[in-house]
C-alpha cells in the first residue's frame, strides 16, 4: 500500500502547528512535550483526526486545551478537524518528551524522577527530588498538592526556595 503525500505532509505539517500550543497551566511546555497529542492522522474523507490525552481524568485545562489544538490545526490550513478524547491507556508522566523535561527545569519546576507501576506509587514520593535552583538534592516535600494536581510543593534546603515539582504519575 502506498502512502498518500500529501496525507503524510498534512500530518508533519500538524505535529509542527502543535508544537506551539501550550498547556495553560504551565505554559513553557507543549502539548507535544506533555505526550498529550497520541495520534494524528488523515482519514479517506480527508479530516485530520487528532488523538488528545489528559494528563488525568476531570483535567480542567483540557476544554482550552481542545479548542487551543482545533484553532492552531485550522490556522495551519489542517481543516477539517476532529479531536478524539484519549483516556486510555492513561497518560503517565513518561510521555514527556526529554526536551519538555529540559524546559520544566528552565522554568523552575523539577521534572519528574522515576515512573511509577501502580496507583499507589503516586502517593510515594521519589527518593531524591532535586533543586532546579541550584541542584541541592536536600530537598523536602510541604505539600503534596502545589498549583495543579500534577505537582507537588517543595523546599530546597540549600539555597531555602520554595519549587514545585511535576509529580510522576
Amino acid at each position: 500500500m502506498v502512502a498518500n503525500p500529501a496525507a503524510a505532509a498534512a500530518v508533519v505539517h500538524a505535529w509542527t502547528a502543535l508544537q506551539d500550543v501550550m498547556d495553560p497551566e504551565i505554559p513553557v511546555l507543549s502539548v507535544v512535550d506533555l505526550g498529550l497529542i497520541r495520534r494524528l492522522e488523515v482519514d479517506g474523507a480527508g479530516t485530520l483526526e487528532v488523538d488528545l490525552a489528559p494528563t488525568y481524568s476531570g483535567c480542567p485545562a483540557m476544554a482550552v486545551i481542545r479548542g487551543a489544538v482545533e484553532t492552531a490545526l485550522r490556522a495551519a490550513g489542517l481543516g477539517p478537524v476532529r479531536i478524539n478524547d484519549v483516556l486510555a491507556p492513561a497518560w503517565t508522566s513518561d510521555w514527556l518528551s526529554a526536551e519538555g523535561r529540559q524546559k520544566l527545569l528552565r522554568y523552575g519546576i523539577a521534572p519528574p524522577v522515576t515512573a511509577v507501576d501502580t496507583p499507589r506509587g503516586i502517593w510515594r514520593a521519589p527518593t531524591i527530588v532535586r533543586c532546579p535552583r541550584c541542584d541541592s538534592a536536600s530537598t523536602e516535600e510541604l505539600s503534596h498538592f502545589g498549583s495543579t494536581p500534577c505537582k507537588a510543593l517543595y523546599r530546597c534546603q540549600g539555597c531555602l526556595e520554595p519549587f514545585e515539582h511535576f509529580k510522576c504519575i
